[in-house]
């Protein structure tokens, strides 16, 4: 296998030109509103776990300086430059953000006694780094509060680097999140988190060498830190739109955004500041509606609505927003346009798609065609950083219509190994695929090549030039990308050609979220891993009785199926577990053997070979899985 990275095609130089003379790179206004406010960085920048192991390093992003190079889209590199900015910043007196410390923003909203912590990022010790610069240049305020804007991973997973259990459970801080937090930041991470984490290792360029022909950056944020990831569940729970809270002397105006960017959302207008956070709903990208590491499919039709409500509510109120990711907008006027251009970028998305769904457009027929009017493809955080308008509108369409075109033929293709054998032979072998293939190549028509070579390597894994052409496809294709992880993704996919399969190297699912599963929820992930085939013939029941909750549940395994039931049973189950809510939640970590029931405390009577044929019947994910070979 040929590992030399390969230099631009003149394809993708040219390409790289044209964008240089189309966009507006003389506007300026980015830059300086994203270093307004600096008041220090950490030197260096790089986060430690307790191990010694680098969990973060914003430094090894210093080479994004001066003009493009030909291997990356100017305009990535515009937006990788201002999301590369680091350090500790004022929004306005009272409110500060720590940027360019994991993927997201942290914020600290200073009150009475104390500072309220909004989004405490990934990890604990990028979240406790954070906190230390904070307290550096604005002194020892004890943490009173910490607020989560949703419930992705990178707006809670650092919590205990803040505050700590004790200091919620001793009423010290108040935990703050919106109805329906804790079963969807847990869910997310736990029923298909290890495919998710998959390619997410794919989607943030985990593997990727930092530098002009490596990762650079995916949009929303650099990457992601890889430290210990926790929950604390929320002590305050926002349940309507206009509800209004004060902890440590900060009065807060919340505004209910749910299933927007993500399925349990919150925007807060603090009045006292006349500042407005916009969570992840208004942020200087285009965001996903499907990410590429898999989700549900998000509503733009909601998302657009609920920032018409954010300018109603807080438009003529508010002087400065800040996110959850990027930098802020100052000036009034400032804020409702961009609120407006936001709010008119996902609408248009959506009601653009239907419109043409209604004609008989497909989604891939959709994304090619469709384009943004001048007034939002000239405004920069429009642009398809980290989500983007071609697989957006793939996504439109998945929601209203499924994963089917309509068109007969595609009702029942062939999967990729099968249908990689007989287009190779078709078109004459693999070698002459590779063949034309290279043609291709050479005439910048990437796309196809990139289509017609994933046959061949699905055919024939072994295939070197195959393989070795696959990679140098993928590769142009990265460099031309604007979107930061459509070129993660690129670059990822030629790595893993070139050098083997990398593993998932961030893993969300740790232990603090897993013992956050409800009862429901674990059995849930357990008869997610159930081997229905190796099943099929085996029958067994458990019961589960919860000493702290005074419930009892049935689970049976019949046909393939793990079920569960609260109701009274009239016979006896096969072997009786006896527990406590949180021993429960640790088997999702250790596993359903005696042993380690035994270990967690877990009382077990009755037949204990039950419990063994259930553990051999398991058959957990593989974070390890390929990509792009079979």
């Amino acid at each position: 296998m040929n590992a030399t990275p390969k230099g631009v095609q003149p394809s993708i130089s040219r390409q790289q030109t044209e964008t240089r003379d189309r966009l507006p790179f003389s506007d300026s206004q980015d830059f300086e509103d994203a270093r307004r406010g600096f008041i220090a960085r950490r030197t260096p920048n790089a986060v430690t776990n307790a191990d010694g192991a680098v969990v973060w390093d914003n430094d090894t992003y210093a080479f994004l300086e001066g003009e493009a190079p030909d291997t990356v889209n100017p305009s990535l590199w515009r937006q990788s430059k201002l999301v590369a900015e680091q350090g500790l910043f004022e929004v306005i007196d009272g409110i500060y953000q720590v940027r360019g410390l994991d993927l997201s923003n942290i914020t600290f909203v200073e009150g009475t006694a104390g500072v309220l912590v909004i989004d405490p990022l990934i990890s604990t010790e990028t979240a406790a780094a954070a906190l230390a610069l904070y307290r550096e240049h604005r002194g020892e305020r004890p943490v009173t509060g910490v607020l989560y804007t949703h419930s992705h991973v990178d707006h809670f997973g650092g919590v205990k680097g803040v505050t700590t259990q004790e200091d919620v459970d001793a009423g010290r801080c108040t935990v703050i999140a919106p109805e329906g937090f804790t079963e969807h930041a847990v869910a997310e991470n736990v029923y298909a988190g290890t495919a998710m984490g998959r390619r997410a290792a794919y989607m943030y360029g985990a593997a990727l060498a930092r530098g002009p022909r490596g990762a650079i950056g995916a949009g929303l944020g650099q990457t992601t830190s890889t430290g210990t990831v926790t929950l604390i569940p929320p002590t305050l729970t926002i349940t309507e739109t206009g509800q209004e809270e004060v902890v440590d002397g900060i009065r807060m105006v919340f505004q209910m955004a749910p299933n927007t960017e993500a399925p349990a959302e919150v925007l807060i207008h603090f009045p006292d500041f006349r500042a407005l956070c916009t969570a992840e709903d208004a942020t200087h990208t285009l965001h996903n509606l499907l990410t590429l590491r898999g989700a549900v499919v998000r509503d733009p039709h909601a998302w657009s609505h609920a920032l018409t409500e954010t300018i109603d509510l807080f438009g003529e109120t508010t002087d400065v927003a800040f996110a959850s990711h990027h930098w802020p907008t100052w000036g009034q006027e400032r804020v409702v346009d961009f609120l407006s251009v936001q709010r008119d970028l996902y609408g248009y998305l959506h009601d653009q798609s239907l419109r043409l769904i209604n004609k008989g457009w497909t989604g891939i027929e959709i994304a090619e065609h469709l384009k943004l009017p001048p007034a939002l493809e000239n405004a920069w955080n429009t642009h398809g950083y980290y989500g983007s308008v071609s697989h957006n509108l793939k996504a439109v369409y998945q929601r209203y219509m499924g994963w089917f075109d309509g068109n007969p033929a595609h009702l029942w293709q062939h999967p990729p190994v099968e249908a990689g054998k007989r287009y190779v032979r078709f078109m004459g072998g693999a070698d002459a695929v590779v063949d034309k293939a290279r043609d291709s190549f050479d005439a910048g028509d990437y796309r196809w090549a990139a289509e017609v070579l994933s046959h061949v390597v699905f055919a024939q894994p072994d295939h070197a030039a195959a393989r070795d052409l696959l990679a140098d496809t993928l590769e142009q294709l990265g460099y031309g990308a604007e979107n930061g992880t459509w070129r993660n993704f690129y670059l990822s996919g030629t790595t893993e050609l070139r050098h083997g399969q990398f593993g998932t190297p961030t893993v969300t699912a740790s232990p603090d979220i897993v013992a956050h599963l409800t009862p429901t929820m674990l059995f849930d992930a357990i008869a997610i891993q159930i081997d229905g085939p190796k099943a099929w013939d085996e029958k067994l029941t458990v019961d589960v009785r919860l000493t702290d909750a005074d419930e009892r549940y049935r689970l049976k395994l019949s046909n393939g199926v793990l079920s569960y039931s609260r109701a009274a049973q009239q016979t006896a189950a096969d072997v009786t577990l006896t527990s406590t809510v949180h021993a429960l939640s640790e088997l999702a970590v250790t596993g359903l053997t005696p042993e380690s029931l035994d270990r967690a405390g877990v009382q077990v009577e009755g037949d204990v070979s039950a419990l063994r044929r259930l553990t051999a019947v398991l058959d957990p994910g593989d974070p390890d899985f390929p990509i792009v070979t079979p």
